[in-house]
């Protein structure tokens, strides 16, 4: 009956049965958080180094590949003498 007439039926609060202060994360979880944010950002910082590094190397590269066709298409006997047909080494290899 009380239904039809839109009496609300009493809900009961809920207790409480946990303790909120075991719940948080607390000073470890903070420190986990801390330390993971300070490796993400070194492991950032390292791969912006890397990529930068490599484009450095490739623009050297590209330079040196240009000079070396310039050289050749001037002289291009000059060229072929001193290398006996070998390609001319652009410094150390790269180290992986």
């Amino acid at each position: 009956m009380r239904i039809l007439m839109g009496a609300a039926t009493p809900v009961p609060s809920p207790s409480e049965t946990v303790n909120p202060d075991l719940v948080t994360p607390g000073p470890w979880g903070f420190l986990v958080i801390a330390l993971l944010a300070v490796v993400v950002i070194l492991l950032i910082t390292d791969m912006m180094r890397r990529i930068r590094r490599g484009r450095v190397r490739a623009d050297i590269r590209e330079e040196l590949d240009a000079e070396a066709r310039a050289e050749a298409g001037a002289d291009p006997d000059s060229a072929t003498d001193d290398t006996d047909g070998e390609a001319p080494e652009h410094g150390a290899p790269e180290r992986s």
